[in-house]
């Protein structure tokens, strides 16, 4: 199996590391493995800010809006001089 090796990791994270691994059982290298793992293969694609508003809104029924029926647009104004 390939081995990786990191250096100069910072000590306060490296302590971050120690302290995860001990609350979860593991060594550090496990939970090192873990969170490569979540961090590449993640068990859900995020949506989009667009996908992610629509769902929150669409949960709570939605609305319908009236929309005002469309005009001919507007003459462009004349800016030439006389």
């Amino acid at each position: 199996m390939p081995m990786l090796t990191i250096r100069n990791i910072d000590e306060s994270l490296k302590t971050q590391l120690r302290i995860t691994a001990a609350k979860q059982g593991v060594s550090m290298e496990e939970q090192v493995r873990i969170i490569l793992r979540e961090a590449l293969n993640p068990k859900e694609k995020k949506k989009g800010l667009g996908s992610r508003i629509h769902q929150r809104f669409a949960e709570l029924g939605g609305v319908d809006l009236v929309l005002p029926k469309r005009s001919m647009p507007r003459k462009t104004p004349d800016f030439s001089e006389h």
